[in-house]
This record gives structure tokens, C-alpha cells and sequence, in this order.
């Protein structure tokens, strides 16, 4: 699988510009703040539906526009497929696979996978639990649709709860019977998520453990523990001991919106006690165990996105990445960088095709195929 074309429409800072792009290698490069990143946000929204750095569409649109599109022609299984994103003035999202608009938007995920590295993973490892769970929920709802159902109705079903515990002063004022709906959706669909979380992360781990073993020469173990309040509790009864506290809160203090994934190295918590090199290393195996998982899964190697990884890696752990490259583990990647040069050097050594774009003022130039 691999993206031929993209024409990009009032997205960002471009107005209206296309690439035409090698099936294997793909490098964007010019100064900071140029619009490197934005090409490769455009071929994530396309895979995904939505951008990985911007949380509202709004804020994809070109300034003074009123709406974007997104246009890609990929080829999978020896077919091509013309993928169109756009948002309409009345803020509507639609997508379309050769000119068929998709019913549910979330019937498309999945369809071309992506697996993106970008400087902001390592919130992965040092943020709050939310940015693991946003992970594993990332890579698991590529490989599995009825997952990605389940969590969609699940946050659907948490976003009402919490909005009549907004309405409601105390236990007296509750409407009991319609809390118990939404206690029994998120209890339904919170089983069901769980099942797929644990089955994923006893999975993923040994996947992990080898790459990173290999990335840092061997010197560490590294562990994820799964914890959820559906591991040990009933969550039934969980749900009704915390109502007091819930309508106190104004949310729901309870359920898988609350699982995290504690990581380890060496028995002590990764984000406390490694160091910057160690972390490095866990980014890296993290996101190629993520593409071997969903390797494993589509049958085809997803697109791989590799944003400022360059600047962010010492020679070893880029070493280790252009070896997998060198070795065709990866199918068609993309990479940005500040310096064309470094680019140039990286890659002249990998006998693979390779198309270098240089990028200014929202303009493209082929510097090189």
C-alpha cells in the first residue's frame, strides 16, 4: 500500500498545492515553521479522519477560508482508491472512497493505516494517563473495527452521565432510571473494551520488549502493567458506590475512561526514573511495534510518518532505524527535516527510491528522485 498523490485545499498554510510521491521514500525539508508537518498531518487526517495535532477542524483551515479538502490516491492490493476529506462551511466532516461518501465516518478507519512518530510522543511516557490510553486506542481501533464501535458508544454513553450529573444537585433530584441506562451502557461496552485492551497489551509487549532489547543494546527490561478499575472490581457496584461522589464532581470518577499503563524499566516507573536516551529508545520501539502489529493484522505495511525524528535521535538509535529501512522492514515512509543535508547523508547509503521535496511559503520544489 502506498499514497501516489496529494492535493491539499485551504489546509493550514496551504492554499492549494500537490505532491506526487515515491511508493518508498519521501523526504520534506526546509526551515522550522515552513508547513513540513502539515503535509504529513494531511496524509494522517486522511487515514484517520481527524488530525494528530490539532483537536478542531477549525484550526486546520486556512486563515480567512472557510473550509479545506484533503485529496488522496492510494494504491493497495494492485487497486486504486481516491480518498476525499472535506469540511463544509456548516463545519460537517465528510469522506469519500472514489466518489462513495462514507454513512459513518468511522467506517473508513482502518482502510490505510498510518503509524506516526513525532517529537510529542514522548508525552506517551512522561504525561498524564490519557496520552497512553490515546495511544493503545489509536493503534488497536486501525486493527479492529467492532473496538473502535465499542469505545465510540462508550464515550457517547459517559458523555451523557456526566452531563445529567452537570444537572443534578443531589441524590434526591437524580433521575435514577436514566442513570441506570447509561450505567448499564458504559458497564456493556466498559467489559467489552477492557477484553480488548488486555488481549492487546499481552500481545503487544513481547513485540516491544524485543525492539527495544535490540534498540538499546540489550541493557534494560522494560514491563507495562494494564491497570483498570474493571481488573479486579465489580464494576456494577463500583458505579453506584461512587454516585455520591460523582454528583459532587459534576463527571464520572470511574471506568475504563480511567485505565492507565504503568511502564516500567528495570522494575521502576519509566517516566520517573529513565533517562532521555532510555526514552528515546522506548519511542522508537514503541512505534515500530505498533507497525508490526498492524502489519501483522491488514496483511500490508501501513505508511510510516516520521516527523523531526532526526533532530531528536542521537547516530545509534538512527542507525538502528535506517538499518530496518535498508533491510525493506518499512513499506512507504515519510520524513521531514530542518536540514536538507543531513537528509541527503542519512539516506545515501539506503537502496531504496527516494523523492526529496524542498518546502517554502506553502510552495513545493522537487529537489531530487
Amino acid at each position: 500500500m502506498y499514497l501516489e498523490t496529494l492535493r491539499l485545499i485551504n489546509f493550514k498554510n496551504y492554499q492549494n498545492i500537490e505532491f506526487k510521491f515515491n511508493e518508498e521514500i519521501n523526504c520534506l525539508v526546509g526551515e522550522n515553521g515552513v508547513g513540513k508537518t502539515n503535509v504529513l498531518d494531511a496524509i494522517y487526517y486522511l487515514s484517520l479522519a481527524k488530525s494528530s495535532f490539532n483537536t478542531s477542524d477549525n484550526q486546520i483551515i486556512r486563515h480567512g477560508e472557510s473550509h479545506f479538502s484533503i485529496l488522496g490516491k492510494f494504491q493497495k492490493d494492485d487497486k486504486f482508491f481516491d480518498v476525499k476529506c472535506k469540511s463544509a462551511p456548516n463545519n460537517k466532516k465528510s469522506i469519500s472512497i472514489n466518489d462513495k461518501e462514507y454513512e459513518r465516518i468511522r467506517d473508513h478507519i482502518g482502510s490505510f493505516p498510518v503509524v506516526l512518530i513525532s517529537p510529542n510522543d514522548t508525552d506517551i511516557i512522561r504525561g498524564i494517563g490519557e496520552n497512553r490510553r490515546k495511544f493503545v486506542d489509536g493503534v488497536i481501533a486501525q486493527i479492529d473495527r467492532d473496538y473502535l464501535n465499542n469505545l465510540l458508544q462508550y464515550n457517547h454513553a459517559l458523555k451523557q452521565r456526566n452531563s445529567l450529573l452537570k444537572h443534578t444537585e443531589n441524590i434526591s433530584q437524580l433521575d435514577h432510571d436514566l442513570i441506570e441506562t447509561f450505567d448499564q451502557s458504559l458497564l456493556n461496552t466498559g467489559k467489552q473494551i477492557h477484553a480488548f485492551r488486555r488481549k492487546f497489551i499481552d500481545r503487544f509487549l513481547p513485540v516491544l520488549q524485543r525492539l527495544y532489547s535490540d534498540i538499546s543494546d540489550h541493557k534494560e527490561i522494560i514491563e507495562i502493567h494494564y491497570r483498570s478499575d474493571m481488573e479486579d472490581a465489580d464494576f456494577e457496584k463500583l458505579l453506584k458506590e461512587t454516585l455520591h461522589k460523582d454528583i459532587l464532581l459534576n463527571r464520572t470518577s470511574t471506568g475504563i475512561h480511567r485505565d492507565d499503563y504503568l511502564i516500567k524499566i528495570d522494575g521502576y516507573p519509566m517516566k520517573k526514573f529513565a533517562s532521555q536516551g532510555q526514552q528515546k529508545s522506548l519511542i522508537v520501539s514503541l512505534k515500530i511495534a505498533q507497525f508490526e502489529i498492524m502489519r501483522e493484522e491488514s496483511g500490508f505495511k501501513p505508511i510510516l510518518l516520521m516527523d523531526d525524528v532526526f533532530d531528536k535521535l542521537d547516530d545509534h538509535r538512527i542507525a538502528k532505524i535506517m538499518n530496518l529501512v535498508a533491510g525493506h522492514t518499512f513499506g512507504q515512509i515519510f520524513v521531514t527535516d530542518a536540514r536538507p543535508e543531513r537528509t541527503l547523508s542519512i539516506f545515501e547509503s539506503i537502496d531504496s527510491g527516494i523523492n526529496i521535496y524542498q518546502i517554502h511559503e506553502g510552495k513545493t520544489e522537487l529537489l531530487s528522485s
